[in-house]
């Protein structure tokens, strides 16, 4: 019975292995919507997750009234600008933090206190200081990118080898021969890895930002589709005037 039993499994986990990547991924998403409208039929939850059709009918709504594309270019303006400035401001911050033992003494203890905080919170203080519209959103998703590309970035070069660095300066190496080819090379794995993650940052920072009030975002659009699916009525023109 057990070698039986062994056989099958053997033979499962062979026919699983020969399943392409795509197929898996259309399965995830059937299950996916699957589960969406059983939450949308279960009265407990129906008001947060609507019925998967009349989601998908306001939306093909908003595409062809041009506001979706709108949303979305705003969005992703949005997202460029703060993870621009995000990385433009951490990767010189982390190369002076692990480099010079003053810098860091001084700027790390602020960063690792003010990561701890979500950058979320900061909303209402960046809204009272730089008003509504595009400004403030921006301002936060540079604040979410920042602190994760700088915290990766600073790991990557303070732990590059030390032999390597010292066996640089027996050479005649100076700090810029250094950081150019001991340091950039070494941190390169760390640096791409800063910039997916602060990538996601951004989006979710954007995603979550487009519940609150303020410049136009994708968010408030699914938003305006829930509310209207819970009364029946489809939002017409789903204007945005700041």
């Amino acid at each position: 019975m057990k070698k039986k039993q062994s056989g099958f499994m053997a033979i499962l986990s062979k026919v699983l292995q020969m399943i392409p990547a795509p197929v898996w991924l259309l399965i995830s998403f059937v299950l996916a919507m699957c589960l969406w409208t059983m939450l949308s039929i279960i009265p407990a939850t129906s008001r947060a997750f609507p019925n998967v059709f009349v989601t998908i009918e306001g939306l093909m709504k908003m595409v062809e009234r041009g506001v979706f594309w709108q949303d979305l270019s705003s969005s992703l303006i949005s997202v460029f600008l703060g993870y621009g400035l995000g990385f433009i401001i951490a990767l010189p911050v982390a190369i002076l933090m692990a480099w010079y033992l003053p810098v860091r003494n001084i700027i790390e203890p602020w960063i690792q206190f003010i990561r701890n905080i979500p950058p979320l919170a900061y909303v209402p203080l960046i809204v009272i200081c730089a008003g509504v519209g595009r400004r403030p959103q921006v301002i936060v998703i540079t604040i979410a990118c920042f602190l994760i590309m700088c915290v990766t970035i600073y790991q990557g070069v303070i732990n590059v080898d030390e032999t390597l660095i010292k066996a640089a300066r027996v050479l005649g190496a100076d700090d810029k021969v250094i950081f150019v080819r001991v340091i950039s090379p070494a941190t390169l794995p760390f640096i791409l890895t800063a910039v997916r993650l602060g990538a996601s940052d951004g989006m979710r920072v954007v995603i979550a930002s487009g519940l609150k009030g303020g410049e136009r975002v994708v968010t408030r659009g699914v938003t305006a589709v829930r509310l209207a699916e819970t009364s029946g009525v489809v939002p017409e023109g789903h204007s945005h005037n700041h």
